[in-house]
């Protein structure tokens, strides 16, 4: 288990969040953590045999922990496609508050305050590698008994895809844009239905037009062929779509 070891603990940033400093690496810790987290929750290998690596979907970087009663989720920032040939771990530092872990785990917390379906950010954390680059990541609570959309396209029947075009409704009349809407990011547990990985997501304003959403949708609709084909998808869509329209804004 990693040992608990403090740096600087500054001021509380907002009821939700905790700010802990040291040289230069940042913390924010959701109070309900407060006294647990460290620097060293960040690092999979200090967990030994309380780590265990996901293997569904993503660029890897991510493990299941367990840290005493509380199953999490550590995630790694990491790039995908030619630049991660070149920097897969770094991303340019333009100031704390673009920083991809802080702003992930501050969506998570507002989502979270308004009931939606997502789970809980439990802490964010950065480096800086120089003082134009940082590496990230982000704990967050683990949704038990779920499984990937992914791997249950074929055995879902018509009730639940309306059930899940209801819930993405929800998510774009709260005007959350998630960044990679795919049948990995939405996970099902019985009747109940969440999505995760925020990174890049952000909130739209009430201005913005409306073809995210669309967009945001056509996202969804490819993920759905690339992992199961056109002809699955065809046969959910139509129900999905029945559940997306009929939904109530929030």
């Amino acid at each position: 288990m990693p040992s608990f070891n403090f740096g600087d603990r500054g001021p509380s940033m907002v009821e939700s969040e905790i700010c802990i400093r040291e040289r230069a690496s940042a913390m924010l810790i959701h109070p309900d953590y407060e006294g647990r987290v460290t620097e060293d929750w960040f690092n999979s290998a200090s967990w030994g045999n309380q780590a265990r690596p996901v293997s569904s979907g993503g660029r890897g970087g991510a493990w299941f922990l367990q840290a005493g009663e509380d199953r999490l989720v550590l995630r790694e920032y990491r790039r995908g496609g030619l630049m991660a040939k070149f920097a897969r771990y770094a991303y340019a530092f333009t100031g704390e508050e673009h920083v991809r872990s802080f702003a992930e785990f501050r969506l998570l917390n507002k989502l979270v305050s308004q009931g939606l379906p997502v789970p809980c950010p439990v802490a964010a954390w950065y480096r800086k590698l120089s003082p134009i680059q940082y590496r990230a990541a982000i704990i967050i609570e683990r949704l038990e008994n779920t499984t990937p959309l992914a791997d249950l396209i074929s055995e879902l029947d018509n009730g639940a895809w309306t059930s899940i075009g209801e819930t993405i409704r929800r998510f774009h009349d709260a005007g959350v844009m998630h960044a990679d809407l795919n049948c990995f990011n939405v996970l099902v547990r019985g009747n109940e239905y969440f999505l995760i990985d925020f990174d890049k997501s952000r909130l739209m304003t009430g201005s913005a037009p409306a073809r995210w959403k669309e967009a945001n949708l056509d996202r969804f609709s490819r993920s759905l062929v690339k992992v199961a084909g056109e002809d699955a998808r065809a046969k959910a869509w139509s129900y999905f779509m029945n559940g997306y329209n009929r939904g109530m804004a929030t």
